[in-house]
């Protein structure tokens, strides 16, 4: 009956829309389709439209690029079996394996599929930097000057200048391929009907209700020489209230939850960032490095006097305990920045010593900027999103044992966004997400040339040595030697102290009990490919 069962894809259909079922045929869906709930909605399944967490996880099952990341952010073939780079670091070569097929659809013709070759990615790129199609993702291809199909297995790309994290920013999701024929019938509605070549198919999406993808029979990874993926399907809700997600997980009507919220995080987790005791035989924990550092952001500006002295900005940075910080309001999730601003996870974290918690020094530096400034009663406002009224709440609190008044100004996101960048704010909280796993990511913060807002420099650091360290790092392509580089770039704004790294996120993933393969990474990248269930 099981093998029956296998075979009729009505049946599959039917469980996928939650049409009630007997016991043999739950237990059937259950070790077959994968559930999960996306609370911020999907907006595309467009990959030049793959912007935030939500589109890419849906995305990323849907389609593949030239490269991919492993668990690791190691570089690794996809499309492209390997690849060359000139000695100049500007000219890369790609060549493309030749089983890769798009999803079937009618409109490929009689075989209703057809191989990916180069022109392919010749026609994805060009699509990438269309004016007309105005994707969020033009910026991964800025540097580039020029690329082309040679023939139908090797993609050329040729840079303005050399930049090493190049094949990072390649396996984003925003360079994945896309068939002409497909997107040039739909148009803009390509983002409802796509086709691509991931483990996974398009199957239905009712908008803010369901999607469902399929087992693309057609994929051309293998593991173990067994194809995969594993599962047969994959089914996404929309429920917009993280309460009811975590019910529906905890019920086992949801086989994964993504990270941590205020709203039950003291249900599921001790301080300590441990399950509690009940949920031990029902769930299953794992959680790693995620590329997030979260930080106050000092501005250097002539009319901010107070912050302008490096007196009070190690003050601030020596005056609270990070480590009771995590443990009491993050209930242990993430790890004390008492390093530099490049977060763990990357292979370039600096491990020499940043600031810890020195409430005696932090008191003497505030004394030594009273007598040399002059000013008695020094203050710093903090703005902040009401997300993280409590870490700032604390960090007020724990300045005043010091002898410096802080008060917070909390302000909607977008008015965070737009005041920091315009140079408003004197004292900001902020936080910085890799848009790829390299620390020129992290770095980019603090060259004198991405002064914001025409760039990430929301401190208006600036300091000589820094930039021509971070400029020289584009011509060095080994990548230990570039390494030491920004570790030595890394110190030299912890010594500066424009900012104070406050925590390096983590992932934090549950799965069901019978959950297997899934992984976790650093970049929070859901991979479903070698995922099944017991």
């Amino acid at each position: 009956m099981i093998m029956n069962l296998k075979n009729s894809p009505s049946f599959l259909i039917l469980i996928l829309l939650l049409i009630s079922c007997n016991s043999k045929q739950k237990k059937y869906a259950d070790n077959l389709v994968f559930r999960y709930n996306e609370h911020t909605n999907i907006s595309s399944l467009d990959p030049a439209f793959a912007k935030n967490q939500a589109n890419i996880w849906a995305v990323n099952q849907l389609f593949s690029g030239l490269v991919q990341l492993d668990d690791s952010l190691h570089i690794q073939p996809d499309i492209a079996k390997n690849w060359t780079i000139s000695k100049d670091g500007k000219e890369y070569c790609f060549n493309l394996r030749k089983d890769v097929k798009f999803h079937k659809h009618k409109l490929f013709g009689k075989d209703s599929t057809r191989i990916v070759v180069a022109s392919d990615f010749e026609y994805s790129f060009k699509r990438l930097l269309n004016p007309k199609v105005s994707s969020p993702g033009q910026w991964v291809l800025k540097n580039v000057a020029s690329f082309k199909a040679i023939n139908d297995t090797v993609f050329s790309i040729k840079l303005k200048k050399a930049f090493p994290p190049f094949l990072g920013l390649l396996s984003m999701k925003y360079c994945s391929v896309v068939p002409k024929e497909i997107v040039d019938y739909y148009g803009t509605e390509f983002r409802s009907h796509p086709i691509g070549t991931g483990p996974f198919k398009f199957k239905l999406w009712v908008e803010n209700t369901k999607l469902v993808l399929r087992k693309n029979k057609n994929y051309y990874e293998k593991e173990n020489n067994v194809q995969l993926p594993y599962l047969e399907a994959v089914a996404i809700t929309f429920l917009p209230d993280k309460q009811s997600e975590f019910l529906q997980f905890i019920q086992g009507n949801l086989d994964f939850l993504n990270s941590i919220d205020p709203s039950y995080k003291d249900d599921i987790l001790t301080n300590n960032g441990t399950l509690k005791s009940k949920y031990v035989s029902k769930v299953t924990m794992v959680k790693g490095p995620y590329l997030n550092t979260e930080y106050l952001g000092f501005l250097r500006h002539k009319n901010n006097t107070t912050t302008n002295s490096i007196l009070i900005r190690k003050a601030v940075n020596y005056g609270f305990d990070r480590k009771k910080m995590i443990k009491f309001l993050r209930n242990g999730i993430g790890t004390p920045a008492v390093n530099g601003f490049i977060p763990k996870g990357l292979p370039s974290f600096n491990y020499t010593k940043g600031f810890s918690y020195q409430p005696k020094k932090a008191k003497q530096l505030i004394e030594e900027y009273k007598t040399k400034s002059g000013n008695k009663n020094p203050k710093i406002t903090i703005t902040t999103n009401s997300q993280y009224v409590d870490l700032c709440e604390y960090i007020q609190r724990e300045l005043q044992n010091i002898g410096l008044e802080a008060a917070i100004d909390v302000v909607p996101p977008s008015t965070l966004r737009q005041s920091k960048a315009n140079g408003k704010l004197a004292v900001f909280r902020a936080s910085w997400i890799a848009d790829y796993p390299d620390a020129e990511n992290y770095l980019s913060l603090f060259y004198s040339k991405n002064f914001a807002p025409n760039g990430p420099n929301y401190t208006h650091f600036k300091k000589e040595e820094f930039d021509e360290l971070y400029e020289k790092t584009f011509t060095i392509t080994n990548r230990f030697e570039r390494n030491k580089m920004y570790h030595k770039m890394d110190s030299l704004v912890i010594s500066e102290a424009p900012i104070v790294p406050l925590y390096y996120d983590e992932v934090i993933r549950f799965t069901q009990k019978n959950v297997q393969g899934l992984g976790i990474n650093p970049i929070n990248l859901l991979n479903l490919k070698r995922v099944y269930k017991e």
